[in-house]
């Protein structure tokens, strides 16, 4: 294992073999599973142009990318993470085992593994190193975002449905004052994260007056 890359321009890493990226989404959401992906692209495979940071790329468009990488990748394999071990394990420590057990997932295994972000989980499968910023500037990276993003975004979607009110399919979880307002009206749903500041202040605000 290697210390954390610093962030490159962009790296152009598609002929390597083997080659895992690593990215999750939901991080900092107050409601639903964390979602981690690992993709390993294929070097014979079309390039797929348009790979990217997920965040800054409009809805349709991830649709889109999502569909070409799993029509092209190598292999695929995306790590959903519950509330209730994000609550148990804490947000930091749930983010590490997700990327670990995506990563063991891939068939065949990975060779190395670039991870997005600072900070690596401990005893991967395979070598790996953090690059900050890495769904912007590494392919493979920037196509575990987007496969990361749409899988959450679907799971928000059927969740806005099991819990209407919340408006879930909108924010899709994430502290906006829609979702703060709704919170406060309708109190937590069973998807809402308890160890979260805003969530455990409504459950117990006599610690916190």
């Amino acid at each position: 294992m290697s210390a954390v890359a610093p962030r490159p321009r962009k790296l152009d890493l598609l002929a390597e073999p083997r080659l895992a990226g690593v990215d999750e989404a939901g991080r900092g959401p107050l409601a639903g599973p964390l979602v981690v992906a690992a993709v390993m692209l294929d070097p014979a495979a079309r390039r797929i142009r348009g790979i990217g940071d997920s965040k800054q790329i409009p809805a349709p468009e991830r649709e889109r990318l999502y569909q070409r990488i799993m029509e092209r990748a190598l292999c695929v394999r995306v790590s959903i993470v519950p509330v209730a071990e994000i609550d148990r394990l804490n947000i930091f420590h749930a983010t590490m085992k997700g990327m670990a057990d995506a990563l063991a997932a891939l068939d065949p295994p990975p060779l190395r593994a670039l991870v997005d972000g600072n900070r690596l989980p401990p005893a991967l499968c395979c070598p790996a190193e953090a690059v900050v910023g890495g769904d912007g500037c590494v392919t493979a990276i920037g196509a575990a975002s987007i496969v990361a993003k749409v899988v959450r975004d679907r799971l928000m979607v059927e969740l806005d449905a099991a819990y209407p009110g919340y408006g879930f399919a909108q924010h899709k979880g994430y502290s906006t004052p829609e979702h703060v307002d709704a919170l406060r009206r309708l109190g937590p749903c069973p998807e809402h994260r308890r160890s979260f500041a805003p969530v455990r202040e409504l459950l117990q605000p006599e610690l916190f007056a």
